[in-house]
């Protein structure tokens, strides 16, 4: 959720509906007791935190300090940890699974942009931690809307990693519960 991302036509289209869902998403976390973690990505003009593909392109950025590596304006993340990362999953080269468990956190919900890239990767390297994952569908972004249903179709039926809207996210976070699976499981003994 950085400028960087938004100045693609699609996302910036989408811009306001998503920070707002983004927004109540945060909100009803706060109200239930969860901890919020922000991730963001930033890179260094210098080339050594680069892609592959950033490299081969000769073209950076989100370069820390700018206006690109910058949260979107409305979102709500001031108060919040920051997990700074420079590829697309906040797992790669982060303490972000660290962080997770010694807060006592088994599950997430994931929000934010890109559906297909950050996010689709974020949720399958939480998998590899062992972390249950929720898709806050209203809450995600994306640049190309068939790759990323595929993707979070994909993540949802093979890491059991449920897709929900907003409304359902924060029925889960006011009840205590992140995902279905583990609601039918103590729901049925």
């Amino acid at each position: 959720m950085q400028n960087a991302f938004f100045e693609h036509e699609t996302l910036a289209a989408s811009r306001d509906a998503l920070v707002a869902a983004c927004n109540t998403l945060i909100e009803a976390a706060v109200r239930s007791g969860a901890p919020v973690l922000v991730a963001r990505t930033e890179h260094l003009p210098d080339r050594s935190t680069w892609t592959t593909s950033m490299l081969d392109d000769d073209q950076g950025f989100i370069f820390r300090g700018s206006h690109q590596a910058e949260m979107v304006r409305g979102l709500q993340v001031q108060l919040f940890d920051i997990v700074t990362k420079t590829r697309d999953s906040a797992f790669f080269g982060t303490d972000l699974a660290e962080r997770l468990r010694a807060l006592g956190v088994d599950e997430l919900m994931l929000a934010g942009v890109s559906a297909h890239n950050c996010v689709a990767h974020t949720g399958a390297d939480a998998f590899a931690h062992d972390f249950r994952v929720s898709y806050v569908s209203d809450a995600i972004g994306h640049t190309n809307k068939e790759y990323a249903e595929a993707m979070l179709e994909i993540l949802s039926a093979e890491y059991r990693q449920p897709i929900v809207d907003l409304a359902d996210a924060v029925a889960r976070l006011g009840r205590g519960r992140l995902s279905a699976e583990h609601e039918h499981e103590e729901a049925t003994g």
